[in-house]
C-alpha cells in the first residue's frame, strides 16, 4: 500500500508547489514562453531580403489612412510581444537624488527612480546652468559598450554629448541600461530573457521622470546609438511624449538587433505578421526624425533603402521634411565626434537650442570645456546616499502589477 501510494503523494505534493510558486514567484507567474520560431535575432534577413521586404509592403500602403492602420497595427505589436499592452500600474517615483555638480554651462546631478515596487533606475541630469522655467528634454539610452573605461553612458563622447546638449539648453537624462555598470554592481543581468520589456519601461517611466523635473512637454526628444538607438525608435513608436527622435547607427532593413534587449521577444513576428525596425522607426512619423548611419556597419545602406522607406511614410503622413539622414560613408559604428556634428543641428531646430554651444562657427565640435567624469562619479548610491531599503537587485525579483 505504501509503494501504491507514496508516487500519487509525490505526484501531488509537486503539483501544489507548482500552482504555489506560479502564484507567488514573479519569474513563473508573469513571463510568457517566447516561441523562438517568432524571433528575428541580428542578421535576420540577407540585405537583399530586408530591401524585397520593404520594396512589397511598401505597396500595401500608398495613402495615409493604409500606413496610419500599419502603424496601429506594429506599434500594437512591440506591446504584445514585450507585454506592456498591459502595462503596470504607474507608481511614485520616489526619485533620490545626489549632490549637484557644476560645470562650465551645465550642472550634472546624479539621481534614481522608481519604475516599479523596489525597482530603482539610475543615471545622471545634466541641466544648463542657471536654467528657470520648462526646459527641451533628451533622453540618453546607450548601447552595448561594456569594456573597462568604455561602458555605456560613462564613455566620454557620451558624457561629452549630455553636456554639451544641456549647454544648449536641454534637460538631458542620461541613464543605466538594465544590468549595467551601477546596476550590473547591484546584481541586475542584461541578457535575461526580460531585458527588452524592462528596458522599455524604464525608458518610458523616463519620460515621466524629465516631465515631474519640469520637462517641456512639447519639447521630449530622445537619441542613442547602437542598443541606444533601438531604444530611442521604440521608445518613439509606444510614446507619443516623445516629439524628437535620433536613432543613431541602427535603422536596418535586415538587421534586427543582436542582443536579447532588442530581439529577444516577439516584437516583430508572429505566425500572421511581421515587421522590421524601418517599420518601427516609421511609427514616430510625423514627429521629426534623424537617421544618422555610416559606411561601417549595418546602416550602411540607409542612404537607398531604409531613408527612401521612411521618406515614402512621411510623405504619406504630409511631412516629408520631418524625416532626415546624415550618412558618413568613412566612419564606423558609434555616437563618435562625426555623429554629434550631425546630431546636434537637428535637435537644435526641433527643440530649440542654442546650437553655438555645441557647434563653433565653423561647424566644429565646441565642447572644449566639457568635464569627463570617473565611471563612480557617476554612481547615485554609496556611503552618503544609501541605496533604498525596499531596493530590489535582480530582474527576477521585479513584480509586473
Amino acid at each position: 500500500m505504501i509503494s501504491t501510494l507514496y508516487p500519487q503523494k509525490v505526484a501531488a505534493v509537486f503539483v501544489f508547489l507548482l500552482v504555489f510558486f506560479t502564484a507567488v514567484h514573479p519569474l513563473f507567474s508573469q513571463r510568457k514562453p517566447v516561441d523562438k520560431s517568432m524571433l528575428c535575432v541580428g542578421n535576420h534577413w540577407t540585405e537583399e531580403e530586408g530591401a524585397a521586404f520593404l520594396a512589397s509592403i511598401r505597396q500595401s500602403y500608398t495613402q495615409k489612412p493604409q500606413w496610419e492602420k500599419r502603424a496601429k497595427a506594429i506599434r500594437q505589436q512591440v506591446l504584445d510581444g514585450t507585454g506592456l499592452n498591459k502595462p503596470p500600474k504607474k507608481g511614485p517615483l520616489n526619485a533620490v537624488f545626489g549632490e549637484i555638480r557644476h560645470f562650465d554651462g551645465y550642472t550634472v546631478q546624479n539621481a534614481a527612480f522608481e519604475s516599479l515596487p523596489g525597482v530603482f533606475v539610475t543615471g545622471s541630469l545634466y541641466r544648463p546652468a542657471g536654467a528657470t522655467g520648462q526646459l527641451p528634454a533628451i533622453l540618453s539610452p546607450h548601447g552595448h559598450w561594456s569594456q573597462p573605461g568604455d561602458v555605456g553612458r560613462y564613455r566620454p563622447d557620451a558624457q561629452k554629448r549630455f553636456a554639451s546638449m544641456a549647454r544648449m539648453g536641454a534637460m538631458v537624462w542620461a541613464y543605466d541600461a538594465v544590468g549595467y555598470a551601477e546596476m550590473e554592481e547591484m546584481g541586475w543581468i542584461h541578457h535575461h530573457p526580460d531585458a527588452l520589456k524592462q528596458q522599455l519601461w524604464n525608458s518610458i517611466r523616463g519620460v515621466d521622470f524629465i516631465l515631474e523635473m519640469g520637462a517641456d512637454p512639447g519639447r521630449i526628444g530622445v537619441t542613442g546609438a547602437s542598443g541606444g538607438g533601438t531604444q530611442s525608435f521604440l521608445l518613439a513608436a509606444v510614446d507619443d511624449r516623445v516629439s524628437v527622435s535620433v536613432p543613431v547607427v541602427m535603422v536596418s532593413a535586415h538587421f534586427f538587433g543582436g542582443c536579447i534587449c532588442e530581439s529577444g521577444m516577439q516584437i516583430h513576428k508572429t505566425k500572421h505578421f511581421q515587421t522590421n525596425n524601418v517599420e518601427i522607426a516609421g511609427v514616430a512619423a510625423p514627429r521629426p526624425m534623424l537617421l544618422v548611419s555610416v559606411g561601417g556597419d549595418w546602416t550602411k545602406n540607409n542612404p537607398e533603402i531604409e531613408y527612401p522607406h521612411l521618406k515614402h511614410i512621411y510623405t504619406l503622413m504630409g511631412v516629408p521634411d520631418l524625416i532626415e539622414n546624415v550618412h558618413i560613408p568613412e566612419d564606423q559604428h558609434g555616437y563618435d565626434d562625426k555623429k554629434r556634428q550631425a546630431v546636434y543641428p537637428f535637435l537644435a531646430k526641433h527643440l530649440g537650442l542654442d546650437l553655438s554651444k555645441g557647434l563653433n562657427p565653423d561647424g566644429t565640435l565646441n565642447e572644449g570645456s566639457v568635464t569627463v567624469e570617473e565611471q563612480r562619479t557617476l554612481y547615485v548610491f554609496g556611503d552618503k546616499n544609501p541605496f533604498p531599503s525596499n531596493g530590489i537587485k535582480h530582474n527576477d525579483q521585479v513584480v509586473w502589477r
